[in-house]
């Protein structure tokens, strides 16, 4: 159902599962350390806390294994061209709505490339030309102004719109963040592909 790779002008997209990623590659890109201020940066507005052990990146990578096999999301390991991780995507699927979710995650050394934008896109594809879903959502949470720019970046390019604010929806650590979200239809993504 799902494509274990995808590629983009920059980047590989590989099935984010123990057979494909380094759990150690993976735990060291995201571990939780006092001194690691990139890491801090990174989960400062993501529903998820760095791991505290290896076994934590190890039970992560299983249960997108599930989640693949099961059809409930398509998560992948973002690789550079020259094959360093770079973090990882996904899109959460919701059948019921015909809908697929994207969500990612980068190291911050790998920030500022259109990397983002290049996951976002091929996620799309995926969703629409592959999964035959009629709308992709995407969003960030009040104040990540960097993931702002970068989603708008996208909805522009594939013809999406700003759907609204819904209060007090992401629970990150002990706070509750207003989430805004954007879509794009199937029809929509069609229309702007036609225009490039």
């Amino acid at each position: 159902m799902f494509t274990d790779t995808l590629e983009t002008d920059s980047l590989v997209l590989q099935q984010f599962g123990r057979d494909q990623v380094d759990v150690f590659e993976l735990y060291e890109l995201f571990a939780e350390a006092e001194a690691r201020e990139d890491v801090v940066d990174v989960f400062e507005y993501v529903p998820q806390e760095p791991y505290a052990t290896v076994k934590e990146a190890h039970e992560q990578l299983t249960e997108a294994e599930s989640k693949w096999s099961d059809r409930e999301a398509a998560q992948y390991a973002v690789y550079t061209a020259d094959g360093e991780l770079a973090g990882y995507t996904g899109l959460f699927l919701e059948w019921p709505r015909h809908t697929g979710r994207i969500g990612f995650i980068l190291g911050r050394s790998y920030w500022g490339n259109g990397y983002a934008g290049e996951c976002a896109i091929a996620l799309t594809e995926l969703a629409f030309d592959r999964l035959d879903l009629e709308v992709v959502a995407i969003g960030y949470e009040d104040g990540n102004d960097r993931s702002k720019r970068a989603i708008e970046k996208f909805v522009e390019r594939v013809g999406g719109q700003y759907e609204g604010c819904l209060r007090n929806w992401t629970p990150i650590g002990d706070d509750v963040e207003d989430h805004h979200r954007y879509t794009v239809t199937r029809e929509e993504f069609r229309q702007a592909r036609n225009r490039a």
